[in-house]
């Protein structure tokens, strides 16, 4: 994007920034292309009207005032909005695709960001599974490790429990003011009263959908040199999470269980595909040594660079061939160039198009699909 690394936004960009990301249908890939089409956010808003005319659909980006009452109802909250170049902006984060431009935040200003291991598993987790989840948690902790989960029950909840003392960050998948489930009001209020944090992309009342918790897993491993499995059935949100982490570049562990408990089918199924083994917290922390994700170049997507797109305006039957090359499947971008023959900037575009409309999805800012 066009804002230098490490650079602030001055309070009125912060507040078109929140105004662009708060618009229907442009979430942070989205975000990023208008911003490298036109060069700010301010131009991208005076610019989307007529890019949703172009595919039959409304811009409705939310006003000056509605931007700044979602701040001072954060501040009331004792919350803060970061944006990507802020000193209190997660690092890791920065270096995921797409990485959130906003994030509403409350509490951890002396948390480190910089060692993180994130620990996730079943709801539904045993005794054995919490215990073994406490223990990990707790010696990560006093190697002064942070630890990232998504605050839901079981393992989740375990593994903020037992680093409260040593630092935690939550993230959540509604709005600030929409802790799920209920039962952990009390553990997201410890948290920040401990000195961790809570963490979200979603406006304030946005109340979760099942569809939010993958988006807000993406956001779990991004924020963590690694992610660790205790316990997870072989079809999981545990399992998205270390999906993701793969493409993110960060280390996956998982903690071996019995083959008769069906909780341990989705850790034991990673390990066979290669995930580290963990038995004990020197596992993890031997493990990620002096890793740093963020050297890898996969992190940006070659075809998206930042310079501001081609003008040119597509014509039908390049929508017709874009659209004949999509489906469900997620692909490429360089396949959709391959098959379509279409230039960059024409793809480019058109995605947008198509993204401001509602009709394709992203995955790790890489792949496409069109939704069913």
């Amino acid at each position: 994007m066009n804002k230098a690394a490490g650079s602030q936004l001055s309070p009125s960009q912060k507040i078109a920034w929140l105004r662009l990301i708060r618009t229907p249908n442009v979430g942070p890939q989205t975000f990023r292309q208008l911003i490298n089409r036109t060069g700010s956010a301010e131009a991208a808003i005076d610019a989307l009207p007529g890019l949703a005319r172009r595919v039959g659909v409304g811009a409705a980006v939310p006003s000056v005032g509605e931007a700044e009452d979602e701040i001072a109802a954060l501040h009331k909250l004792g919350g803060r909005l970061v944006a990507s170049g802020d000193p209190d902006y997660p690092p890791l984060l920065a270096h995921i695709s797409p990485a959130p431009p906003l994030l509403s935040v409350i509490g951890g200003e002396r948390l480190d960001l910089k060692r993180t291991v994130a620990i996730v598993g079943a709801r539904n987790a045993s005794a054995a599974g919490k215990r073994m989840t406490e223990m990990l948690a707790r010696d990560l902790g006093e190697q002064g490790f942070t630890i990232v989960s998504g605050l839901a029950r079981g393992i989740d909840a375990a593994a903020h429990t037992a680093s409260l003392a040593t630092g935690t960050l939550a993230v959540l998948a509604g709005g600030m003011d929409q802790i799920y489930p209920d039962e952990n009001i009390p553990l997201s209020r410890s948290i920040v009263e401990h000195g961790g944090m809570l963490l979200s992309e979603m406006p304030l009342g946005w109340q979760p959908r099942a569809q939010d918790f993958p988006r807000r897993n993406r956001l779990v491993s991004g924020a963590a040199l690694g992610v660790l499995v205790v316990e997870a059935a072989k079809r999981s949100g545990s399992l998205i999470t270390a999906r993701l982490a793969l493409e993110q570049n960060r280390e996956v562990f998982a903690v071996p269980g019995s083959p008769l408990d069906q909780r341990s089918e989705g850790g034991n199924h990673l390990i066979q595909q290669g995930a580290r083994l963990v038995t004990g917290a020197a596992d993890i922390v031997e493990a990620l040594g002096n890793f740093d994700p963020t050297r890898s170049v996969l992190l940006e997507p070659d075809w998206a660079p930042d310079m501001p797109f081609d003008d040119s305006d597509p014509t039908e039957g390049d929508r017709e061939r874009l659209l004949e090359a999509l489906s469900v499947t997620p692909t490429s971008v360089d396949a959709l160039i391959a098959a379509t023959g279409l230039s960059v900037a024409v793809i480019q575009t058109l995605l947008l198009e198509l993204d401001l409309a509602g009709r394709v999805e992203w995955s790790s800012g890489q792949l496409v699909a069109l939704k069913p």
